[in-house]
């Protein structure tokens, strides 16, 4: 069970690094998360500077490190950027990466197999993939991924592409390993083999989401399924609304962990989206302390 962290804001839209700690702790000691992306989509990494990702991957490692994997988000559209980003994100003690597929460029097959390959290749971190063709244009296909799975760091695949058949495609011909990377499908994903979920409405229903996990790991498959069902107004009300990161800080701050605004081109949830957000938290029984 791991949660695409956001990135707490001041309300003058610096980064707050004592919220950045805050909410590590709470995600990982309260909300039962194996480990944390931190500088992903849902992290606001293309609007925070490099050296604002390097201090987050820091100030997350020394307050969760010792007890959870902190895997950090490297991938741009730039392969040498992103080499860059590898190679910071190491220095700071990284466990691992994450490598989304370059975005807007639309590269060829071949220019993927070479970017994932040249970010591997810049540290000694495992490296997790993430396809997302609804945001970057391009989904890896399954041939690429194959060939991207007998590099020695490639070892996992952060899937939002939604291919479920393709995945299981892969997974029989390789070693890699599927999470899932879109809530709508998480328990669908177990069946066909994922070993978890990178999540985004894991910020405050982790611990239910890690239940899931476990029923279903130990047979009790009609009581993941029931997991499920509870939480599908919370995964309707967080990532059908008005995308990931705007949604999941409103529901922090419902929560009592305020992590402040996003930043532009992003705008904060409206009144309307915030009410709409808030049934849908109760409905799916996370309980409010702004009430």
């Amino acid at each position: 069970m791991l949660t695409a962290m956001v990135t707490p804001f001041t309300a003058a839209g610096e980064v707050d690094y004592g919220a950045v700690r805050r909410l590590a702790t709470y995600l990982v000691d309260e909300q039962r998360n194996d480990g944390l992306i931190v500088n992903g989509t849902t992290g606001e990494s293309p609007t925070t500077s490099d050296e604002e990702k390097e201090r987050i991957v820091s100030a997350v490692l020394e307050t969760v490190g010792d007890r959870a994997t902190v895997v950090a988000g490297a991938g741009t559209n730039d392969t040498r950027h992103s080499v860059e980003l590898a190679k910071r994100a190491a220095r700071a003690g990284a466990h691992g990466l994450l490598v989304v597929t370059p975005y807007y460029n639309k590269p060829p097959q071949e220019g993927l197999y070479r970017h994932f390959t040249a970010v591997a290749d810049a540290t000694d971190l495992p490296v997790m993939l993430y396809d997302i063709p609804g945001r970057s244009g391009v989904p890896i296909n399954t041939e690429t991924l194959i060939r991207l799975a007998q590099h020695e760091r490639i070892i996992a695949v952060k899937d939002a592409k939604g291919d479920l058949f393709a995945a299981g495609q892969v997974m029989s011909a390789t070693d890699l390993v599927f999470y899932s990377g879109d809530d709508l499908l998480n328990l669908a994903w177990l069946s066909v083999g994922a070993a978890g979920f990178v999540s985004v409405v894991g910020h405050v229903v982790g611990a239910q989401l890690a239940r899931m996990i476990e029923l279903y790991r130990g047979g009790e498959v009609e009581e993941a399924r029931a997991v499920h069902s509870q939480l599908a107004p919370v995964v309707d009300g967080i990532m059908l609304r008005a995308g990931g990161a705007i949604m999941a800080k409103a529901a922090l701050s419902m929560v009592g962990l305020p992590v402040g605004p996003v930043r532009l081109p992003l705008v904060d949830a409206t009144e309307k989206q915030i009410a709409e957000l808030r049934a849908c938290l109760v409905a799916g029984g996370v309980k409010l302390t702004d009430a």
